[in-house]
């Protein structure tokens, strides 16, 4: 009893606090906001003065939910969240045939049968993806243990279709999802515990990377170059210890960077080639990330 005694905490925790400031009588003064604990007040919270409190905020809950949930290893997966499944990409290029056939001298209406057509065969990386995630998973998670756990940005996409592999696989996966005007929402695959909403993206980036053992990038636009050229910065600066950065579909990632054209015009050295890998599969994925760390 004793012992017990002395781990007892010296100051009342914020929960007991208030729970006696909600039993305070009503009146003028108790009403006023200047009255409300600091942090019960989401007015104050949400002031511009506290924006580095907020920064550390979504710092601080994923960092501490993630080590009570035992999750120390992570495998990336980024991808474009216009990629769905091969069935929702036929459906979307039908609707659009459908709509240019009405009108066939609109050209603007025609390109868009076009990119709904790469958009099809590009679905295949939705396969992938959710091949990758399903090894990584039912190869990793025994007993409770979580070795890597697959984190996307928990939206549509290549993203669902990473969380969706390892649901396939029963395991558990991350979503780190963010607010935006589109595009963003959890999907239903991300483990519910472990879906996360951000507003700052560097917060976010920090924390697909604090626990990354390598990075998976499908076929993407804007975010997921951004989230990729970070990635690659921070290796190459060694301000992150290397870890495998796989470029899925190598014929869409040397059309959209020209890698051998940075090294001749000397902004990047021939080195820094040797920071990702091509690779074309689920399978061929695995075995790099499984053999870079012996598993």
């Amino acid at each position: 009893m004793k012992e017990l005694e002395l781990r007892k905490a010296t100051f009342s925790t914020a929960e007991e606090d208030l729970g006696v400031a909600r039993r305070s009588p009503e009146t003028p003064q108790t009403r006023s906001a200047s009255y409300s604990l600091a942090y019960t007040d989401v007015d104050f919270l949400l002031r511009d003065e506290l924006r580095p409190v907020r920064l550390q905020l979504e710092l601080l809950k994923p960092e501490i939910i993630q080590q009570e949930k035992g999750i120390h290893s992570t495998v990336v997966v980024f991808g474009s969240a216009r990629f769905a499944d091969r069935q929702t990409c036929k459906q979307r290029l039908q609707q659009a045939e459908h709509l240019a056939q009405q009108s066939p001298q609109d050209t603007a209406l025609q390109r868009k049968v076009r990119i709904a057509g790469r958009v099809v065969e590009n679905s295949r990386y939705y396969d992938e993806a959710r091949t990758l995630a399903r090894l990584i998973t039912q190869n990793s998670q025994h007993g409770g243990e979580c070795e890597l756990v697959v984190i996307t940005g928990g939206g549509p996409g290549i993203m669902e279709a990473a969380n969706r592999g390892a649901m396939d696989a029963g395991g558990k996966s991350i979503g780190l999802n963010i607010v935006l005007p589109f595009e963003q929402r959890p999907n239903p695959y991300v483990t519910p515990e472990l879906c996360f909403q951000f507003h700052y993206f560097a917060i976010r980036k920090m924390h697909f990377l604090k626990r990354a053992r390598a990075l998976v990038a499908c076929p993407g636009g804007f975010g997921t170059l951004d989230e990729l050229f970070e990635t690659l910065t921070l290796i190459q600066t060694r301000k992150i210890k290397p870890v495998p950065v796989l470029l899925l579909g190598a014929e869409y990632w040397k059309r959209v960077i020209d890698f051998d054209a940075m090294v001749e015009e000397g902004t990047i050295g021939e080195e820094d080639l040797q920071l990702f890998q091509f690779v074309e599969t689920a399978d061929e994925a695995w075995q790099i990330i499984r053999d870079y760390y012996h598993l």
